[in-house]
């Protein structure tokens, strides 16, 4: 049988592959094909199979040689870019010898996977965590927010975050506040396909990325990922009013309650504002303000909870050890809170929990149906959250940005107390909370 990496060459009554050999089930042999993908082929439709012998790793010389040939001294005329990576599918490619997704961080590396990044800035770039974005906890928050720190004292003109994109607006968020009065532009970028695959998105965020950082005058946090499934845009979008709205399209981030900040074109080199030129404006006043670290507490507990019909109180008691927690209303603001007939007595008591948590902990709301604004005081249910003690009325934060606000005030405000924590979650501190909401930011 075939060694795991062998190239081989497999006829079956209708068709022919080749590929590089992975495993052998019981039933079938697995082949990686060119195009990045794993077949699995029926042992019993097999005609002929042959060896087309080993894959071979490229010479330690040739990739020397290849290495000291991708770095070149720094161009005078460009910015610097300093790209941090996290881990996710951005900076992969697939090992054809094994069949595994392979991880590549190095500038060399960097450069020779996306050669188009020397014509736009100076690249530097280095691993600071290599991890699936599901994975994180407050702690990597604080790490990353002391590696952009720490590029920003070397003088870099911006920093690229790469990051898996399952929690990417987590963290975009959690850096938004983390960095308080960051001079510099910090874009998080993540793909959906690895970067060698033919329908990858990866170099296309990328580059538009190091363009937006390049020719435009904006600082802070943001996300740079595909506007529509074609190649043609990048958008610039909010970081603390972004989501992650689809499981696999390219184009799965979008901005809630609130417009993109920008358009980048990158085969045009064109970079349109679409939200406003405010983060122009304010570059130079963030610049007169020196960066300061507002940390996470890593121990803190923060739950999320979804109400829903057929609730029970004892769903939110059990929460009643953590630090905070996060309700995503039904509607306008509700929970199942109130009697209405012989079924519905555990209602009563799930408003009665809340309360009891509410003396505890500061207990915060989010909209369930994402877009909108929370408004408590239009029907019973909701005024009876605001006398059981709930904060952020009129507020229209996504369920993932209330979470990580309050985590970083309980961080950094606890001492001040719950009437602070109130007032500074229901103020808007980094964008988080829309002064309005547009109409045109519905299903953009």
């Amino acid at each position: 049988m075939f060694k795991q990496g062998e190239k081989v060459d497999i006829v079956t009554a209708s068709q022919q592959f080749k590929g590089v050999f992975i495993k052998e089930e019981k039933d079938f042999l697995i082949i990686k094909l060119s195009n990045g993908y794993n077949i699995g082929i029926a042992k019993r439709n097999i005609k002929e199979q042959k060896s087309l012998g080993m894959t071979k790793e490229e010479g330690k010389e040739e990739k020397e040689l290849k290495d000291k040939e991708a770095k070149e001294k720094p161009n005078s005329k460009l910015p610097t870019i300093a790209i941090l990576h996290t881990g996710g599918t951005i900076a992969s490619k697939v090992d054809y010898s094994t069949g595994a997704v392979i991880a590549q961080f190095t500038e060399e590396e960097i450069i020779k996977l996306f050669p188009e990044l020397k014509q736009t800035a100076n690249i530097t770039s280095r691993l600071i965590r290599n991890m699936q974005s599901e994975m994180i906890r407050l702690a990597h928050y604080n790490i990353m927010a002391k590696a952009v720190e720490e590029e920003a004292k070397k003088g870099v003109d911006g920093v690229i975050l790469t990051h898996g994109t399952d929690t990417l607006h987590y963290t975009a968020a959690a850096l938004s506040f983390a960095l308080e009065s960051i001079g510099i532009p910090v874009i998080l970028v993540g793909s959906q396909r690895s970067s060698d695959r033919g329908s990858t998105d990866a170099s296309q965020n990328l580059l538009a990325a190091a363009e937006f950082i390049a020719n435009s005058e904006f600082s802070g946090v943001a996300i740079c990922m595909h506007e529509k499934t074609a190649d043609e845009n990048c958008l610039i979008l909010p970081a603390c009013k972004t989501r992650k709205m689809h499981t696999s399209r390219r184009d799965a981030f979008r901005p809630i309650n609130a417009l993109p900040i920008a358009r980048v074109n990158v085969e045009k080199k064109k970079i349109d504002f679409i939200a406003s030129d405010k983060h122009e404006k304010d570059k130079k006043e963030k610049e007169k303000k020196k960066l300061t670290l507002k940390l996470f507490n890593e121990k803190l507990k923060i739950g999320l909870v979804k109400p829903h019909i057929h609730m029970f109180a004892s769903e939110i008691l059990a929460y009643k050890d953590f630090d905070g927690l996060i309700i995503e209303l039904l509607g306008i603001g509700h929970v199942p809170s109130m009697k209405v007939d012989e079924f519905t007595e555990e209602n009563e008591h799930i408003i009665k929990a809340i309360a009891e948590l509410a003396k505890k902990m500061p207990v915060a709301v989010a909209p369930q149906t994402i877009y909108g604004r929370i408004n408590m005081n239009v029907y019973t249910p909701g005024k009876q959250l605001l006398e059981a003690g709930v904060i952020g009325n009129y507020t229209d934060m996504t369920p993932e940005t209330a979470f990580i606000k309050l985590a970083w005030l309980l961080s950094n405000y606890e001492k001040e107390g719950k009437e602070k924590i109130k007032e500074l979650f229901e103020k808007n501190l980094r964008g988080e909370i829309s002064e309005r909401s547009e109409k045109e930011s519905f299903l953009n």
